[in-house]
Formats: structure tokens, sequence, C-alpha cells
């Protein structure tokens, strides 16, 4: 008798040429998603400046037009620059913190980097001399047996807007120029190539952080392709038919789960995980809302990330509930917490929410400890959770700092130590 199987086949094309990839490929993650959890932390403010992880780096500069890493290259003489950064890249992030992130039971790091890491084009301010840096990163994770996620957190023409993306703009183009994208999948292919022979440690790529849909539609759109074309970059990078074992960390683009329902789900697609941000700062009402709501909002969102279709990461979050932090809002502007940011009402004074941890009072602490855990039980429900950010510079938006939760006692040295086990009922 004669069995016949049927499989499901997608076509790529690679290099200008068409494959046939059958869908039930296995693939071997360097990391077990789905059946352990991901307890981690984002290297934030090293190879993407950002200001309010390190604002001496740019109150320094003793011109308040530099507020991201575009002007921070742009309105300083070159030399002064180049220092700065090399500077920072050499002593921010060393391997005493990958040490201290895996003895803190911790076992996964996202590392943001910008495509100028890569390619600086025409009129670009940019300075090079990242990848060093994102080399030496990927060797200590592998020392400390940390899984390490690449995140292209800043596109051309930027994805969002927004500081972090490396270039502060009123309205983000990347999505607007088919030069923007093409430049950003062979960022996405360079990476791919980079480490394809080492998904042990480097497990996954995030190919675009937050691209802002929220803007329109059009994002969404470019977005949605984008996803596409990163799949085939990143699960084929040997320009044949063969896969890698790297997981393609897609993101929800700042639309709610359930928009993406059904995408790039097996079989046609296989090491597909989903990166959703969970942050309860950055609205009127977020500043509004009282410690128990915020906790309640967070415990409400385990049933969605437990049903959703895709393996799902909360990959950044924080116990903050203010906006007080510093430069957290961009340089130069205010908090929505205290009425200082444009369009905010006052709710409260910014004294002892952020700052140094050193002047917290017991009780914050403690409600930061419940905040927490309550986010860290419910994003389990999911595959897990990477805390935005191991650290800031000493004194800076302290109570985003997992490494001075640890210290000041509102994280437990053991993630999966819980004193408010019952929190979310």
């Amino acid at each position: 008798m004669t069995h016949f199987h049927s499989f499901t086949f997608t076509l790529f094309t690679i290099f200008g040429l068409l494959f046939l990839a059958r869908a039930d490929s296995p693939i071997s993650p360097g990391f077990p998603y789905g059946s352990k959890k991901v307890r981690g932390v984002n290297l934030g403010g090293w190879l993407v400046l950002e200001p309010w992880i390190t604002p001496s780096l740019f109150d320094n500069t003793g011109n308040t037009a530099i507020i991201d890493e575009w002007t921070f290259c742009q309105f300083q003489p070159r030399p002064v620059a180049q220092s700065m950064l090399q500077n920072h890249w050499s002593t921010f992030y060393t391997e005493a913190d990958f040490a201290a992130i895996a003895a803190a039971g911790l076992n996964h790091v996202r590392l943001p980097i910008g495509y100028w890491a890569f390619d600086v084009g025409p009129g670009e301010p940019y300075i090079q001399g990242q990848l060093p840096y994102l080399q030496k990163a990927v060797t200590w994770a592998g020392n400390h047996g940390l899984k390490l996620i690449v995140d292209l957190h800043g596109a051309p023409g930027s994805q969002n807007g927004f500081d972090n993306s490396g270039h502060h703009v009123s309205f983000p183009q990347w999505h607007s120029n088919s030069t923007n994208i093409a430049r950003t999948n062979t960022v996405i292919k360079t990476l791919a190539n980079m480490f394809k022979t080492n998904t042990n440690v480097v497990t996954a790529i995030t190919p675009l952080n937050e691209p802002a849909s929220f803007y329109g539609n059009a994002i969404l759109t470019a977005a949605r392709q984008f996803w596409y074309d990163s799949y085939g970059n990143i699960r084929f990078p040997f320009g044949t038919s063969q896969e890698s074992n790297t997981i393609v960390m897609i993101g929800d683009a700042m639309q709610p789960l359930s928009y993406w329902n059904g995408f790039m789900t097996a079989p046609r697609y296989q090491g597909v995980a989903m990166d959703t941000h969970i942050y309860q700062v950055f609205s009127n009402g977020d500043a509004a809302n009282s410690q128990q709501g915020h906790i309640n909002s967070a415990c409400a969102r385990g049933n969605e990330l437990a049903a959703f279709d895709l393996w799902t990461i909360v990959g950044e979050w924080t116990p903050a509930t203010t906006d007080c932090a510093k430069y957290v809002n961009g340089r130069g502007m205010g908090a929505r917490y205290d009425g200082t940011f444009p369009g905010s009402s006052y709710v409260g004074s910014c004294a002892g929410k952020s700052g140094a941890a050193s002047s917290f009072s017991s009780s914050y602490k403690t409600f930061l400890r419940q905040y927490w855990e309550a986010q860290t039980i419910t994003y389990e429900k999911g595959e897990g959770w990477i805390q935005w950010t191991w650290k800031t510079q000493a004194g800076a938006g302290e109570e985003w700092s997992y490494q001075a939760g640890l210290q000041y006692g509102w994280i437990p040295q053991n993630p999966t130590s819980r004193q408010f086990p019952n929190i979310c009922g």
C-alpha cells in the first residue's frame, strides 16, 4: 500500500531565486520557547543612546538641541562625539553586567542596536563603532549562559519618531520610502548571516522595534509586509532552502494582540514569536491611575497573553507607573504626572517617585514589588518577559532599573520568589 503525506509548501525569494520551503521543517531554537519561561532584561541606552537612561551624556554637551543620537553626532565636533561614544560603549556595559544578570536568575538579554551600526547614508551624521560591542555582548552572554535577542531599534527615516529610534522626528518616515525599507531589509540579512550558526546564544532577531502604527494604516501595512520579508531573511540566511534555527520575533506594531490573530502561524510559518510591549506610563489616563488600578490593569492582561496563537513575550515593560524620570518623554519635555508635559494636568509631585532609589519610601518600594510581581506573574501566562531596563546611570530613573530593584529590594534575587503570590487573585 502506498502512503501519501500532505505537506504545506511556502514560496520564498532569496537573492532573486525562488525556493520551496516545506512548512513542517523542524526548527531547534537555542532556548525551549513555549516550555520554559523567558525571564530577562533589556540592555537599554548602550548601543542606541537614550537621554533618560544616561542624562549626563546629554547634559555634558552643554547643548539643549542635542536630544537623540542623531543630534549627538550632528551638533558636536565629530572627534568629541566619537570620543564620548567610545567611552560610553566601553564602560556602560561590561562583562560584569552579564555575570550579574545571570546571577539574578535571568536567562535572556535583549540588545537594541540601530541600523547606523551597519549603514550610514549620505547626509546622516551617525558615528559607527557599535559592532565590536555587539560581538562582545554575544561572547559575554555565551560565557554566562544567557540567550541574546538582537533587536533592530532604529531604522532609516525612523519607524516611530521616538528618540529611541535614533532620530526624534515629528512624524516617522521609514514606511514612506522604499529605499528606507530596502536598507532595513539589508541590515536584517546581515544580522541573520552574522548569527545563523550561533543560535545557541543569539536565539532570536527582532527585525524592527515599535513601528508606530497609531500614526496610520500606511505604517501598519509596511510593517506587515516587513514581517513577511524578515521571515525569509532570518529563517533562510544560507542562500538555499536550508533553514536557520533563529527565531523571528515580530512586534505588535502598537496594535492589540487580537489584531494579529492568525498572522504568520504554524504550520506555514515556523519559529515566529510575538513581542508585545506593555507600559502604563505614557498617557494622561495612565498618569491618573491609582496604584491598585495599575496592578489591576496588569493582572487583566493574562488571558490574552495565554490565548494568543504565537509564542508571546512581553519584550518591554517596567515597574514604573509614572513618567517622572528625567527626559523619559524626551530631553526638555516634562512629565504628565506633575503636569509639566504639554496637554497634561497635575496628578501629584514627582518627588520620591523617580531619580535615585535611595530617596524612595518603604511604602513606595512595597508598591513597586507588588506591581513587579503582578506583571511577572501575568506575563508568564505567555512565554515570559524582558524588563526595560537592566540599569540606568546612577540616580537616573532608577524605578526602571532591574539592578536598582535588586539592590533596594523591590525585585527578588530569584525572579520566581513571590512575596505576593496571590496579587492577581
